[in-house]
């Protein structure tokens, strides 16, 4: 079975990663447009990188949860792709081996110069770390305004997709929120959220949990399931 599998920020809080958005558009006590935008950068950087910085750091001190670690073992009985809205690695680490991040890797940076050139990034990004064209590097996420270069590769995994299971995203952020409409009619839709944006239905079921407890339930009801999880 082709199991397609969305996720949002609230996959990885209880690693202890902070949801960047609050309900007051702030991130982190800043404006979103100040720290995610290409203006922001533009106007300034050192408040941008030091903004990525404290998140980059926050992330090598945490850990995959139980969620991203049944994700990895669902893996040994299905063929298993992960979409992703989160810029931390806890799908790899906890390993899942078919992962695309459509908002970026906040442990990777790339050229201002040129967005193909893309390197592996675990320390502090300052002003003056240049690529090999002698142009800045910044973190390679997708600000707003940005186009969403792995938005086709995800709508064509979606496309294919068997079952479809939504983790821990409100689902109503574009462009993202508009890849269940890609989905195949015939393919059943888990939604697990604390505070789900969905009702159950004769396709949805809506678990109106967390990642940790709701994912185990939606696993028990896929065809073939087996004991482990």
């Amino acid at each position: 079975m082709k199991i397609t599998v969305l996720t949002g920020a609230g996959m990885s809080a209880e690693s202890g990663l902070n949801t960047f958005r609050d309900s007051n558009g702030l991130w982190e006590g800043h404006n979103v447009m100040d720290v995610a935008s290409p203006e922001g950068f533009e106007r300034n950087p050192e408040l941008v990188l030091d903004f990525y910085n404290q998140r980059r750091k926050q992330l090598l001190q945490v850990a995959p949860n139980s969620a991203h670690i049944a994700l990895a073992k669902l893996e040994t009985l299905h063929e298993v792709s992960i979409i992703t809205q989160n810029v931390d690695d806890l799908h790899e680490r906890a390993g899942s081996s078919q992962v695309v991040h459509l908002h970026g890797e906040l442990l990777k940076v790339r050229s201002t110069y040129n967005e193909n050139n893309i390197l592996d990034w675990r320390t502090d990004l300052c002003v003056g770390d240049l690529c090999k064209n002698n142009y800045q590097l910044r973190p390679h996420i997708v600000w707003f305004g940005e186009p969403v270069p792995m938005m086709e590769e995800a709508i064509q995994i979606v496309q294919e997709a068997d079952t479809i299971i939504i983790i821990g995203t409100s689902m109503q952020v574009y462009p993202a929120a508009g890849l269940v409409e890609f989905a195949p009619y015939t393919a059943p839709i888990y939604f697990i959220d604390p505070k789900p944006s969905m009702n159950s239905n004769e396709r949805i079921t809506v678990f109106a949990e967390k990642a940790t407890t709701g994912l185990p339930k939606a696993i028990g009801l896929l065809k073939d399931w087996k004991d482990g999880f």
